[in-house]
């Protein structure tokens, strides 16, 4: 695995700091009505992406999620300020601005969404290592699900599949506790997701999903098997959201003080108290951090609203290959 350095850390606390107001900055344009529909914040589960991302091949690794699908682009290459006018439905989104919040994409980048039906993704990260397997391009699909899409019956076709043909997929789930609302303790008999795998005798394990050092250690030995050709592995993160389930959600399912006590192992100031404990910055350098991630945060905003909206053509051209399509009358 590659070294957990000093540059490691500080890139890991810009990152995450970064994607926290970055969707910081989402919700409060949320309430303003820039962002419409539904909006899905990852606040708190920071560290899954990060530590994945310090041991992925960029050059070649793809990535596949749900519907919480803000800063994983990001991650991967998109620049945020195409992230941020999707967002806003504007022509300099990823998706023209008709994807939206849930529906962020770059093939480019090896990001393949954001997928609103839950659990949908997991069949189709597995067809994309099927690809990658067909094709000897040596590449692995993380493909990252919820606590509540490991209750759809596609999750236990998909498994057997992939380690029948033995793909080179790593299944993630990200278990912050809560399907929408509902506690995973309601869900099923059993709390430990990651024993889904034991029926496929697939190599399976839960891993702290709040620290990105366990995240980086458990995900390069799965890149490892995938690499090797011995298949797929299922990793459960343990994590947890700061924010409800979408902008909608009151969470009265759970405390406020249950909220504070997660805050209490926060993946940013974890990081930022080792950064502060080695000596790897001050805190007048991880304040200049904090200004320039400010910075950038507004330059998306700024981009983002001054974005033009795109014309309603666009809407039939990426539906429609057929130009004379027979069933279209344009009254626009």
């Amino acid at each position: 695995m590659q070294k957990i350095t000093k540059e490691t850390y500080i890139k890991w606390y810009e990152d995450m700091l970064f994607w926290r107001k970055f969707e910081d900055k989402l919700a409060a344009v949320y309430i303003q009505q820039k962002v419409r529909g539904f909006l899905h914040l990852y606040n708190g589960q920071e560290a899954v992406l990060a530590g994945a991302l310090h041991v992925m091949d960029l050059s070649k690794d793809k990535m596949i999620t749900a519907y919480r699908n803000h800063v994983q682009p990001i991650g991967m290459g998109v620049d945020p300020k195409r992230i941020m006018a999707e967002l806003f439905g504007k022509a300099t989104g990823t998706s023209q601005g008709l994807g939206g919040s849930m529906h962020i994409f770059s093939k480019e980048h090896g990001f393949y969404g954001g997928h609103g039906i839950v659990g949908g993704q997991i069949p189709l990260g597995a067809g994309m290592a099927f690809g990658d397997k067909f094709h000897e391009t040596g590449a692995v699909t993380l493909c990252c699900f919820g606590d509540g899409a490991a209750r759809q019956g596609s999750l236990h076709e998909t498994f057997n599949l992939a380690m029948l043909w033995k793909l080179p997929v790593i299944f993630i789930c990200e278990n912050n506790g809560y399907a929408m609302g509902t506690s995973v303790e309601r869900t099923a008999n059993h709390t430990d997701i990651w024993k889904l795998g034991r029926g496929y005798e697939m190599p399976s394990g839960p891993v702290d999903g709040m620290n990105p050092i366990k995240v980086a250690e458990a995900v390069h030995e799965a890149l490892e098997r995938a690499r090797r050709g011995d298949g797929p592995s299922f990793l459960e993160m343990k994590t947890y959201r700061y924010r409800g389930h979408s902008m909608s959600d009151a969470q009265h399912y759970r405390t406020k003080d249950e909220v504070e006590e997660y805050k209490k192992i926060d993946p940013i100031t974890q990081v930022k108290d080792v950064i502060l404990e080695k000596n790897y910055a001050t805190q007048d350098d991880l304040s200049v951090i904090a200004s320039r991630v400010k910075e950038m945060v507004n330059e998306c905003e700024k981009f983002a609203d001054e974005s033009p909206y795109p014309e309603k053509s666009v809407m039939y051209d990426v539906v429609y290959e057929q130009e004379d399509y027979p069933f279209i009358q344009h009254k626009i």
